[in-house]
């Protein structure tokens, strides 16, 4: 799906789940806004993790809610190694 671009309505909406998923993933407990927090920064990870290692996730919102859940469990990973 050439051009495809996520809407900024629909980015929270994914975000959000995508950090709610993490979250529960992970066993970390926050509130909407923070999953959504989590799962738009995560997305900004993970996509410059992928694009590090030459991995390019094509598509539509769905490849946007696994780039985002990946990012977010990495984000909960380094965030659950600090607070310790």
């Amino acid at each position: 799906m050439a051009g495809f671009e996520i809407g900024w309505f629909l980015m929270l909406i994914v975000g959000g789940l995508a950090g709610w998923l993490a979250g529960k993933f992970m066993d970390v407990r926050f509130g909407v806004l923070m999953n959504i927090i989590i799962g738009i920064v995560g997305a900004a990870i993970a996509s410059a993790v992928f694009r590090r290692f030459g991995v390019f996730v094509e598509g539509d919102w769905l490849g946007y809610l696994i780039t985002s859940f990946v990012g977010a469990c990495i984000l909960l990973f380094v965030v659950k190694l600090v607070r310790r």
